[in-house]
């Protein structure tokens, strides 16, 4: 029994330190770039690096706050990754219920090439991308960002919505016509005030990868005014030698919406997305 036990907090032991060694593994990045953030040029370019800035200093946020540039670029990044979650619940909302309640023998071909299209690197659609844009005189505009990264993102949201919708019973639908509503009605007074959680789930991920987004923007995009907060970092901030503390205080604040919502919605993401597999 003693043996039996001692193998049991050894097994525990060590199972808590690997989670441990993991987590001071992915957070040493950012630790350092906070840490950087706060330290003078001099002192970042030292061959020996110091894990803690000798002499904290606020220059760079100070510089980003009083540089107008960099505030443009985070109005545009804001704008952009707000339209797009939006517009992505709107179309994952009435695809995905159309998809659910709607069984046609193109069905499984259409769920299939989502799921194919997922495979695919967001590299290989860019130039198609761009080619479609072009043609419609929507290059250079924010429209067509907003556009070309919720066609990238739309098939997730689509098979996660629809399998939410699956969850929710048709006697629902059928009670409520016999009342007098009418689809459209129905679906907004009685279903979707039911999939609630996976709107969130769908609203909040559009809205992270779209923030994160460099290709679509670098590659759509070219007036400096209309740059997103990824490419303007690139374009502006960074070359031959770079102002390393500017660059670190300009990734801390740019992280600052990913980790608000992380903390604050985190629940409600989680939930979305693990209820919305399970249904399906």
């Amino acid at each position: 029994m003693k043996k039996a036990a001692a193998v049991r907090t050894s097994g525990v032991v060590f199972k808590y330190l690997a989670i441990a060694v993991l987590f001071l593994f992915l957070l040493f990045p950012v630790y350092w770039m906070l840490a950087t953030s706060l330290k003078t040029n001099v002192e970042s370019y030292r061959i020996v690096p110091t894990l803690w800035p000798e002499h904290i200093s606020f220059d760079g946020f100070l510089s980003l706050i009083r540089d107008g540039k960099f505030l443009v670029y985070y109005q545009n990044n804001l704008v952009v990754s707000a339209l797009a979650a939006a517009l992505i619940c709107v179309i994952s909302i009435m695809a995905g219920y159309a998809l659910s309640r709607f069984h046609f023998r193109w069905n499984v071909i259409l769920l299939a090439t989502f799921s194919f299209s997922q495979m695919m690197p967001v590299i290989s659609r860019l130039i198609s991308l761009y080619s479609i844009l072009r043609r419609l005189g929507m290059t250079d505009t924010h429209l067509g960002l907003v556009l070309a990264v919720s066609a990238t993102q739309v098939p997730f949201s689509v098979s996660l919505m629809a399998s939410f919708f699956d969850g929710i019973p048709r006697d629902l639908e059928e009670a409520a016509w016999v009342d007098g509503c009418g689809r459209m009605k129905t679906l907004l007074r009685i279903i979707m005030p039911l999939v609630v959680p996976g709107i969130l789930a769908v609203g909040i991920y559009s809205f992270l990868m779209t923030w994160d987004d460099y290709l679509h923007a670098i590659t759509l995009v070219r007036s400096p005014e209309l740059w997103t907060l990824s490419q303007g970092l690139k374009l502006t901030y960074l070359g031959e030698v770079s102002d390393w503390q500017l660059i670190n205080s300009a990734s801390i604040l740019g992280a600052l919406p990913m980790i608000f919502i992380f903390f604050f919605f985190q629940k409600y993401m989680v939930k979305g997305l693990v209820a919305g597999a399970v249904k399906g």
